[in-house]
């Protein structure tokens, strides 16, 4: 079939020329991408890459419900004052359900606040949308610097628990756990990087083996404390712990409240990630924050009233998960399998929490980069349809901790939290006002359930901030504030930029065209990259062309004009610029302002350039082209084109379609 162009000065169709194949090789770098992630997916299949409810939750879901296996921990930690003074001994235990309790209320009426948000915004209802769209920009970016840096925190505590969970069953493993940590990293990077369906498949196995085990752990307990004779006490290895004669205080139990609010992380997530989810987005995404909430709840509740029952106490080289699976299923050969299937299960789940964060760090920082407060390369979408850029800053920020720390949980878990509250009291406060703005149907029971979830997560961010503030909450603090004057220099920089493009794009029209084009061709060698930067300049066929030679070495020069001479490249007169001080950007300078001071001449100035296959390869030569571009870039009238040349790659012919 012949295709037709039509033509709008002529008012006629004509037949466009026979299209010429031609083909391109791929490069080494691309084909292993390919390898590695799959084939590129294209826009459209954009919506094939929704997830159905049971894959949403574990993408999702894993951050929150992995918290079960360390929360009721720190709050026995806090009470027990494990590696400190000041413990109430076997008091700890009488608290612990309470206080899971009070914790599991401010859950529902989180899981109840974000019901409402996911329903006022369809598209995307994260703390950062809410608040900017309520409570304005620089709110936006307190909410959302602070679920940013909660993300990373996520990622570095979440693997270096699952870490534990490893070596609680294989003690020779402890002394590898940061480069384990490290690697399990760059697993669920690489996870995430081969897209959003395709993470969802590799996740959902351990989400779901985690929450088998945990019912069956706390099903199997349960059972033998009511109808199998009770629980037998789990021996310490820290005796010392239980003996501790302390006061109950309250602000022992503020402090351990605010330990186990790590059990509310990732809640948020969902509303998130609400376009990920299949049609209708907003009713999956609800029911699915519902299904997590039950499961977070009464997985927490039982593991805590498990341990209080059985009177665990904290270990190092043992988690309070692996003490009690190992007590619960016993010594026999089922009960070890049972034990190693529970631990295999946490770890795992503990590890690939991280990946709540990867799914959503990404399109929070995109939200921040469309509204120029964040690098504008966070809203590019990669290979596979996801923002890699923002999947592999997550990796290497999550890294950090994990090394500073040495994948240690306990010192990791103060700076958690606080940032993920604070997103949450703003996000509500942010609905609570839209409530009362909008006043839609049933406005007011929305507003008491958000005004309720504001207020109880502000009282918790304030609990947090003070009983964790020397633990390190401190650093958060101080951080988050920090970042955000960042992003506003940055977003400052970014509108300047976009005022100065706008004010020239709208002088096009006003400004004089110049009717003469010069083009002059810098040399510095006769060789491959010459010869296709002067091909290039016989085709603008310019008014006038010359090459010019800044001569820094006088018997260079004379070589160089001798093989122009021999050559016979006449067609192209060079010209030798003496620069004995060896200041070539002036010397250029002065040349292109002589040649535009002519009111009628328009400059192009043509540099060739070699590009290298390998990074070590530039670092052998200089990159004098990119200050000469650098000077030039600030005189009216004069522009400056690269002519590259790929080293060590197919040549031009070999590549150049066949001429009709």
């Amino acid at each position: 079939m012949t295709e037709i162009l039509h033509d709008a000065s002529r008012k006629e169709l004509s037949p466009l020329p026979p299209s010429i194949e031609v083909e391109l090789p791929e490069s080494r770098a691309y084909r292993f991408k390919s390898k590695i992630l799959g084939e590129p997916l294209t826009n459209d299949q954009l919506e094939h890459e929704r997830l159905g409810k049971p894959t949403a939750l574990a993408v999702f879901a894993s951050d929150a419900l992995s918290s079960t296996a360390y929360a009721s921990e720190e709050i026995l930690r806090t009470l027990l004052m494990i590696g400190g003074a000041g413990g109430i001994g076997l008091l700890a235990f009488r608290y612990l359900t309470p206080i899971t309790i009070a914790l599991v209320l401010v859950l529902v009426i989180l899981i109840f606040s974000y019901r409402q948000t996911i329903k006022a915004y369809p598209s995307a209802g994260g703390a950062y949308i809410v608040t900017k769209d309520n409570l304005g920009l620089i709110p936006a970016q307190i909410a959302g610097v602070a679920l940013l840096t909660d993300y990373i925190l996520t990622v570095a505590v979440s693997v270096s628990a699952g870490v534990a969970a490893l070596y609680s069953a294989f003690h020779p493993l402890y002394p590898y756990r940061v480069p384990i940590a490290l690697a399990f990293i760059v697993i669920i990077c690489i996870g995430n990087l081969r897209g959003v369906k395709e993470s969802g498949k590799i996740f959902a196995v351990p989400t779901y083996a985690f929450i088998l085990a945990m019912f069956l752990m706390i099903g199997t307990g349960i059972f033998r404390a009511v109808f199998g004779g009770g629980l037998e006490h789990v021996v310490p290895q820290d005796p010392a712990a239980l003996e501790a004669t302390g006061a109950v205080g309250i602000i022992l139990l503020l402090h351990a409240f605010a330990s186990g609010g790590a059990a509310m992380t990732g809640v948020e997530a969902i509303s998130n990630g609400v376009p990920a989810f299949r049609p209708v987005e907003w009713k999956h995404a609800r029911e699915t924050l519902t299904v997590m909430g039950v499961l977070l709840g009464m997985m927490f509740l039982g593991i805590s009233w498990l341990a209080a029952k059985m009177e665990i106490v904290p270990s190092e080289s043992k988690t309070v998960i692996a003490q009690m699976a190992q007590a619960i299923y016993g010594s026999g050969t089922l009960g070890h399998v049972l034990f190693l299937l529970t631990q295999a299960a946490t770890m795992l789940i503990l590890v690939l929490a991280a990946n709540t964060s990867f799914a959503d760090f990404p399109r929070l920082a995109s939200f921040h980069a469309d509204d120029a407060f964040m690098p504008k390369q966070l809203t590019k979408r990669g290979h596979r349809l996801v923002f890699s850029n923002g999947i592999i800053a997550l990796a290497i920020a999550g890294a950090i901790p994990v090394i500073i720390f040495q994948a240690d949980v306990t010192h990791l878990i103060p700076l958690y939290a606080i940032g993920v509250f604070t997103s949450f009291t703003l996000s509500q406060a942010g609905m609570a006002k839209k409530h009362l703005k909008d006043r839609e149907p049933g406005w007011k029971i929305g507003f008491i359930i958000n005004g309720t979830g504001a207020v109880t997560t502000l009282v918790v961010t304030v609990v947090i901030g003070v009983f964790k503030f020397m633990g390190g909450a401190w650093f958060i603090m101080l951080l988050v504030p920090i970042l955000v004057l960042l992003l506003m220099r940055l977003n400052k920089q970014y509108e300047s930029e976009k005022l100065e493009l706008e004010v020239e794009i709208r002088k096009v029209n006003e400004t004089r065209i110049r009717n003469r084009h010069a083009v002059v061709v810098m040399i510095g060698e006769l060789d491959r990259s010459s010869a296709r930067a002067l091909h290039y300049a016989l085709s603008l066929s310019p008014d006038t062309m010359k090459a010019v030679h800044f001569a820094t070495d006088e018997e260079h020069a004379e070589e160089l004009m001798h093989d122009w001479t021999k050559l016979d490249l006449g067609k192209i007169p060079l010209e030798i610029v003496e620069c004995p001080n060896r200041r070539m950007n002036r010397a250029v300078l002065e040349m292109a302002a002589e040649i535009t001071s002519n009111p009628d001449i328009e400059l192009t100035v043509l540099i060739p350039r070699r590009e290298y296959k390998r990074m070590w390869h530039r670092l052998l030569h200089d990159r004098t082209s990119n200050s000469i571009a650098h000077t030039l870039a600030g005189v009216k009238h004069v522009n400056v084109t690269f002519v590259p040349y790929l080293l060590g790659e197919p040549t031009l012919e070999s590549i150049e379609p066949p001429i009709p």
